[in-house]
């Protein structure tokens, strides 16, 4: 699970399922009874705390662990994503109508309306995400690349950034066995791939948001996710596409390169 592949989006249904929960501890409704006030939370009606609010809860993990996953997960047909948004669009329609439909004498306690109101939220970023760009950007900022290393420095290694091979200095001694004025292997260029930009060099980017990673032979169906916070490596550039490669090795075209940060 990748919490960096988390949106704004994604915040708010945490906010509001924090909310929600803790609405649920609230007064629901009091009443004036024989003189005295009478007062419920959700929890005295099983049917409210964990059918209403705890469902609306749930669904929030749902939408939240859905995102973090690295290939959505689906329950009957449907994404956990869409069956999270049920639970909180049912959650907000039940309260809503448990504001409306008020008996006599029975005033709207504080944990009715803020549940009413995290419902709503939830349900509406959940909705809303996918379609509003400014809820899509990350939650959690990519990490800013490390300053450029001066002409001819070596590059940090580790993944993340290219390990540079170690090249001979210019005018040393050729090593025991190498013919005199034969470069080393590490000082010889690998032929750009087939098909790439003669000029192209391959560079380290991470992407804004969650952008799908489809296969070289052109299939639909994405190999994997390329997540915020997270570097790959740009192999070769296929007009605006660019070839990428994962952690693991994979390699796959990524056809949306608009806000790509280069390392």
């Amino acid at each position: 699970m990748n919490i960096r592949s988390l949106t704004r989006g994604d915040g708010a249904v945490i906010v509001a399922a924090v909310v929600l929960f803790i609405a649920s501890f609230l007064d629901f409704e009091s009443a004036s009874v024989f003189g005295g006030t009478y007062s419920r939370n959700a929890w005295d009606s099983l049917g409210t705390g964990l059918g209403i609010y705890m469902g609306a809860v749930i669904g929030g993990v749902l939408i939240v662990v859905n995102r973090c996953l690295p290939q959505p997960r689906k329950v009957a047909g449907l994404d956990l994503a869409q069956v999270g948004t049920a639970f909180g669009i049912l959650a907000a329609w039940t309260l809503l109508w448990s504001l409306i439909d008020l008996g006599d004498g029975v005033d709207a306690g504080a944990g009715l309306v803020l549940g009413f109101i995290a419902a709503l939220v939830l349900a509406g970023a959940a909705i809303a995400t996918p379609l509003v760009p400014a809820l899509q950007a990350a939650l959690i900022p990519a990490p800013k690349p490390v300053a450029p290393q001066p002409y001819g420095a070596q590059p940090p290694g580790g993944y993340g950034y290219p390990g540079a091979q170690p090249q001979q200095p210019y005018g040393a001694q050729p090593q025991p066995g190498q013919p005199f004025g034969q470069q080393s292997p590490a000082a010889q260029g690998a032929p750009a791939p087939q098909g790439a930009a003669p000029d192209f060099s391959p560079f380290w980017f991470a992407v804004p948001v969650t952008r799908p990673l489809f296969p070289e032979d052109g299939s639909p169906a994405p190999i994997a996710e390329l997540a915020p916070g997270t570097w790959y490596l740009a192999v070769e550039q296929r007009g605006a596409a660019l070839v990428a490669q994962t952690q693991d090795g994979r390699r796959g075209v990524l056809q949306d390169t608009s806000g790509i940060q280069r390392g």
